[in-house]
């Protein structure tokens, strides 16, 4: 039975940890590889904006969840200050005492063990194991390994892979360009999404993805309208253009639910739903929409609040939540009469096609006996007073 230890900050996990720990396996022999995410690591400073070791620890869960000859411990996030490696090690050591343990690292690490705490026992109850294609260090490695070897009677084990140490440092550069969700995979991406790390936005096939499989097929294709009829009008009116699509794909991601189900949303997440929106079924959605939205994909406020106020409008618009509500209005797949005025309105003045779009729900409302929401009521007087201004 042999052994193996992958430590790291993980911060984040990705594919390349995941294909690094199948490579070991494979080259070293292992029965079990154990990873082991660093609470507090002795040798730097973890970068600003680091999620807490907890939450690093849950991320490489569910990186490694697939492979079951890989366990994720807590070990370093057990033990109070800083994680020394010698700790680890013996640990393990007293979990598999007759098995050979090799305790898996980078090029760098490897180049400096000897300045590692405690390093001669460190040696003496593990072996490294070198992550050994490395451009242009080869020989550094032999070498050093030489080295070790001659001084600690310790024999390096070699993996001819190379260990991406440069990914976690990217990946914290662009999640929040919302790029890098083919580094990191589903399930962690979506933990990283959820909780807003790394200030991380969603990268928008991911996020579709997500909203149109909560969508019944007809949904879908108008919220595939209201994305682009979005996006024009953000271009017409100076909107940020990721903040309109964002807002659009996600505006309807509750509206298959049932009013039961709308209001679970709301007492999950400790809101209270306003007597009007229980009375009318429709309007449900944009406020449990936005809840979720906030939730489940850390949207900012901008957004939330575009949501929250695309179906019924609301005072003190921003120029965001006008875009939504035309969007939501004139989408492509949209036929009702007065769209086409409504349409060529919204490209000319903004204001008056909103404040249009308000007249013409107020009198569908009225024909089905129904009343208009106190916050259309709203949005109707403050547009009279913008536009009288």
């Amino acid at each position: 039975m042999k052994i193996g230890i992958f430590g790291g900050t993980f911060n984040p996990p990705h594919r390349g940890h995941l294909n690094a720990a199948a490579a070991a396996i494979e080259a070293l022999g292992l029965s079990k590889l154990y990873v082991v995410p660093t609470g507090e690591p002795p040798h730097k400073a973890l970068p600003e904006g680091t999620p807490s070791p907890e939450a690093r620890y849950r991320m490489a869960q569910l990186l490694f969840a697939g492979d079951t000859r890989i366990s994720v411990l807590d070990l370093e996030l057990r033990r109070p200050g800083p994680s020394y490696t010698i700790d680890t090690v013996l640990e393990i050591k007293d979990r598999h005492p007759d098995a050979p343990i090799y305790l898996l690292m980078g090029t760098d690490m490897f180049l400096s063990l000897e300045t590692w705490y405690r390093v001669e026992e460190l040696l003496e109850n593990m072996t490294p194991a070198v992550f050994a294609r490395a451009e242009g260090q080869t020989e550094a490695i032999g070498s050093y390994a030489a080295g070790l070897n001659a001084k600690y009677g310790v024999e390096p084990a070699l993996i001819d892979y190379a260990l991406l140490d440069t990914s976690s440092t990217f990946l914290r550069e662009v999640l929040s360009d919302r790029q890098g969700f083919d580094l990191v995979g589903d399930t962690v991406y979506r933990e990283i999404i959820r909780h807003g790390y790394y200030g991380a936005k969603p990268a928008f096939p991911w996020l579709r993805e997500q909203a149109y499989a909560m969508l019944k097929p007809k949904r879908v294709r108008h919220v595939q309208g209201t994305e682009e009829e979005a996006v024009r009008l953000a271009k017409r009116w100076g909107v940020p253009e990721d903040l309109a699509r964002e807002a659009a794909i996600l505006h309807d991601i509750t509206k298959v639910f049932d009013q039961r189900a709308q209001l679970r949303i709301c007492e999950k997440y400790d809101i209270v739903m306003d007597n009007a929106l229980v009375e009318n079924e429709k309007l449900n959605h944009a406020k449990t929409g936005a809840i979720l939205a906030r939730n489940e994909f850390s949207i900012c406020d901008a957004v939330y609040e575009a949501i929250l106020c695309h179906t019924t409008g609301r005072a003190e618009m921003t120029l965001l939540d006008k875009v939504l509500y035309m969007a939501d209005y004139i989408e492509p797949n949209r036929d009702f009469p007065g769209v086409e005025r409504l349409r060529a309105l919204a490209y000319v003045d903004l204001t008056a096609a909103v404040a249009y779009g308000l007249e013409l729900t107020a009198l569908e409302l009225r024909e089905r006996g129904a009343p208009l929401h106190p916050r259309s009521e709203a949005a109707a007087a403050w547009l009279r007073q913008t536009r009288e201004g």
